[in-house]
């Protein structure tokens, strides 16, 4: 990262989170109020909270959820975030912070800037595998720096694959039976076990359907990918951790032998890897 002040900004469904980077230091981390389906102006107003007192910016790294037009300069649905429809991505935070200029803005999605802040922060080696679960379900890898492209900037669409747990069927919002984002997305935890999701999150015992759906979807991505490491990120993934020693021995039993035997499964740190990750691209 070169010199100046670099500022990522991670637009999730239901806060904005921000890094603020002089130099390659991070100097500072914020998190917006709770949203629910925020217009422009309370998306603004969110960006503005996580940021804090900032005069100076650089460059800007913008994370944003929903399908983009080809030349990735906006945004032309999300479903969670409507504010976001039809704005002028390099213009959405000069404007929210009152710069006055338009600044080069780099656009990523959550996962692939959670990934490269996650190599960059524990120097990894060989091919590592981001899950971001969150509101929605991403994945992002790096092999020794260099991202895995099968689809749309991205290893695939993990998320979507049918991992159906016998006896708890479910329809994921792209419409497909069967995926992740169907079993662990915040949408689909709060219509299970209410409002307070966290809390749901840190008393699960590892037989929940949402735990079996993301076993499932590990064991596939042992064959499909053979990653060297597997880190659980975003909100949910992260809160994860006194899960792991479960999750792996499931994962673990009667594991596919072309999946790599010391692959290791590890959560996310904190909750500013995307915004991190996106001041550093």
């Amino acid at each position: 990262m070169s010199d100046g002040v670099s500022l990522g900004i991670d637009i999730g469904g239901t806060s904005v989170k921000a890094a603020v980077f002089h130099g390659s230091e991070c100097v500072r981390t914020g998190q917006s109020p709770f949203y629910a389906r925020p217009s422009t102006g309370e998306l603004q107003a969110a960006i503005r909270a996580a940021v804090g007192p900032l005069t100076r910016v650089d460059r800007v790294g913008l994370c944003v959820p929903g399908l983009m037009n080809e030349r990735r300069t906006r945004v032309e649905v999300s479903v969670n975030v409507p504010g976001l429809v039809g704005i002028d991505l390099d213009r959405l935070v000069p404007q929210a912070l009152d710069l006055n200029t338009v600044h080069p803005t780099t656009v990523s999605n959550d996962a692939a800037a959670t990934v490269h802040d996650i190599v960059r922060t524990h120097g990894l080696k060989g091919r590592t595998l981001v899950l971001t679960l969150g509101t929605g379900v991403g994945a992002a890898i790096l092999d020794d720096q260099k991202p895995l492209d099968v689809e749309g900037g991205c290893p695939g669409h993990l998320g979507q694959i049918d991992v159906s747990v016998a006896g708890h069927d479910v329809i994921g919002p792209d419409g497909g039976a069967g995926g992740l984002e169907g079993y662990i997305g915040v949408p689909a935890l709060r219509k299970a076990y209410g409002d307070d999701v966290a809390a749901a999150v840190a008393n699960f015992n590892g037989h929940e359907p949402a735990v079996l759906a993301l076993v499932r979807t590990i064991r596939i991505a042992h064959a499909f990918y053979r990653p060297h490491q597997i880190f659980l990120c975003g909100g949910i993934g992260i809160r994860l951790k006194h899960l792991l020693p479960t999750v792996e021995r499931l994962v673990r039993t009667n594991l596919t032998a072309v999946a790599r035997a010391d692959a290791i499964l590890i959560c996310g740190d904190h909750d500013f890897h995307a915004a991190r990750g996106a001041a550093w691209l």
